[in-house]
């Protein structure tokens, strides 16, 4: 049997879904973001970016210099999960680095740290 007569015996139906459903979920309890306040996301500070091919990687060592596709006064990028959520600058804490934060962005909208 071929693929074109099983696809011809394959009757397909319309999903029919009841709107109780909804009226269940609108009339349940509310539920804030209280429950989510403790759940931990990696959180990290992007100074920049390069594209390589894997000749370039395959050549690196120590003491080999990777130029990034950003200027020393642009702010860092501060990603959350994947998802840039604020800018700001590199400063030094007690011997560790830090972000100061200069600019908070909105995480709906994608961020121009690519360009």
């Amino acid at each position: 049997m071929t693929a074109e007569q099983d696809a011809a015996q394959v009757e397909a139906k319309q999903a029919q879904f009841e709107e109780a459903a909804q009226e269940a979920v609108a009339g349940g309890p509310e539920i804030g973001l209280d429950p989510l306040l403790d759940v931990m996301v990696t959180v990290t500070a992007e100074l920049g970016r390069r594209r390589m091919t894997l000749a370039e990687l395959s050549h690196l060592q120590p003491g080999s210099i990777v130029e990034l596709y950003r200027s020393v006064a642009d702010p860092v990028d501060l990603v959350a999960q994947g998802i840039p959520i604020a800018r700001g600058e590199v400063v030094v804490v007690d011997d560790r680095f830090a972000i100061r934060i200069t600019e908070i962005l909105d995480p709906r909208r994608k961020a121009d740290s690519d360009a």
